[in-house]
């Protein structure tokens, strides 16, 4: 499949702006990823595989690079052998931690319905 149509965004088939922000953020790994970043600030990439221990190398490869092509995380690359890399919110992300904060909250109210 071309890669416009893989991606909501470039190929801009969309009825709605927050079809566009589901598809950026959608998915199992992508909002922890962003949500960590907001509470270390930077993270190694190394570090992400104890902070979250069930996704794998590959995946968690994939998600940052979708994150990054997305303009919502921002990978550094230190010259250094082994080369250290460590990945960071970008400004358009940061404005994502309040909904994010929110979505956390809900999720809360959630499971807190089905205890009751």
């Amino acid at each position: 499949m071309p890669e416009d149509r893989e991606n909501k965004i470039s190929c801009s088939n969309f009825t709605h702006e927050m079809e566009v922000a589901i598809e950026v953020i959608s998915g199992k790994w992508k909002s922890t990823i962003l949500w960590n970043l907001h509470s270390a600030d930077q993270i190694r990439f190394n570090e992400f595989l104890k902070i979250i221990p069930t996704i794998t190398q590959k995946m968690l490869t994939q998600q940052l690079r979708k994150l990054e092509e997305n303009n919502l995380v921002s990978r550094k690359v230190y010259p250094t052998v082994p080369p250290v890399v460590e990945y960071s919110l970008t400004p358009l992300a940061k404005d994502l931690i309040p909904i994010l904060e929110r979505l956390n909250q809900w999720g809360k109210k959630v499971i807190n319905s089905y205890s009751t």
